[in-house]
């Protein structure tokens, strides 16, 4: 019998660690995103703002049939150019969908958890973060993309208001230009 080692919450015997994990249905479906799109996103930016629309590219890689990685680049409100980055995978252990978003116009690591639909058409990431409409609060967002087909991926962002309904305050349109699968 092996030693044990402790691992965050789980225990593990030594000839239980394994260092290659196999793609999953889970992971195949972040496959559909694979590629170089281009996207058109419509925004609230305040209460009582008019909405807002941008555009931009997002390239996105598969890590090793586990993960995929996003970067984008598209145009700021205000003006300027914004950077980001996502990361999805599925967590074998936990047996759900986890991701990480940056940009490059704020200084906080959003993490995701997230669910798929029982029609394996829409992942739904959930995070907390800062409140896009009150300084200084945090709040819950919800995430949730939709892949249409013929190329074509929607991501629709939520945030939980205090009345306990999720509001939408962005859409985007993303348009396959590129298959790297």
């Amino acid at each position: 019998m092996g030693n044990i080692y402790r691992l965050s919450s789980f225990d593990f015997r030594q000839e239980d660690i394994h260092m290659k994990t196999e793609p999953r249905d889970e992971h195949r479906w972040l496959d559909q995103l694979v590629g170089e799109w281009t996207y058109e996103a419509d925004f609230a930016i305040g209460p009582n703002q008019p909405r807002q629309k941008s555009k931009g590219t997002e390239d996105v890689h598969s890590l090793g049939g586990l993960w995929v990685i996003a970067k984008g680049e598209g145009e700021m409100p205000s003006g300027g150019i914004a950077k980001t980055v996502m990361t999805l995978g599925f967590d074998t252990y936990r047996n759900t969908y986890v991701g990480t978003w940056v940009g490059s116009m704020m200084a906080y690591l959003w993490t995701y958890n997230g669910t798929m639909d029982s029609t394996g058409t829409i992942l739904t990431l959930e995070a907390e973060g800062p409140s896009f409409f009150k300084e200084g609060k945090t709040a819950k967002y919800r995430d949730m993309i939709l892949l249409k087909g013929d190329g074509v991926r929607l991501l629709t962002s939520f945030a939980l208001g205090d009345d306990g309904k999720w509001r939408e305050f962005m859409t985007t349109t993303y348009n396959r230009k590129l298959n790297y699968n």
